[in-house]
């Protein structure tokens, strides 16, 4: 399993029309892996990783000129995993051990809405399904090279303060 995090992300849209745009999304998280049953559950946490999942997203805006603009979004994922360290629990368990994450590319569904607060300003509230899938390898002294296939598949909520320009 993979721990959650509580990160700011940067939104760029860019409005093609008034009801389509392109939105890129970034942030980047550190996160923990443990395993869950076994052995590995017995060790806890494993390795921990930084993730960085740029996501462009293409939008339906279904009001743009109302009160409410909801919208929903499709689009490709992209994550790159960097900094990749083995926990001291599990060298102790199995040695000096090496932890490579293969980065992964998915897809992205979206839903969200902006409410206007002003001329220029809006807040938005949006969900978001990334499909990240990563094969972790781990290289040990004790027990050779071992592969395991993860799929992290994250929900994002996000809550912001947009400017039109």
């Amino acid at each position: 399993k993979v721990s959650n995090r509580v990160m700011p992300e940067i939104d760029f849209t860019y409005m093609l029309t008034d009801r389509i745009g392109a939105e890129l999304i970034l942030a980047t998280t550190k996160h923990d892996a443990s395993g869950r049953t076994g052995t590995t559950g017995a060790i806890g946490k494993l390795a921990s990783t930084w993730v960085l999942p740029p996501t462009l997203t293409l939008q339906y805006h279904f009001a743009p000129e109302g009160k409410v603009r909801p919208y929903v979004g499709a689009g490709v994922n992209y994550t790159i995993f960097y900094a990749e360290k083995a926990s001291s629990g599990l060298k102790s368990a199995v040695g000096d051990t090496r932890v490579r994450m293969s980065d992964s590319f998915g897809y992205a569904l979206q839903a969200g809405v902006d409410v206007p607060i002003g001329k220029k300003a809006f807040v938005n509230l949006d969900i978001k399904y990334i499909d990240i899938d990563t094969t972790t390898r781990l290289r040990t002294t004790a027990i050779g090279t071992q592969r395991v296939r993860m799929h992290l598949d994250p929900i994002v909520v996000g809550v912001g303060v947009g400017m039109r320009f």
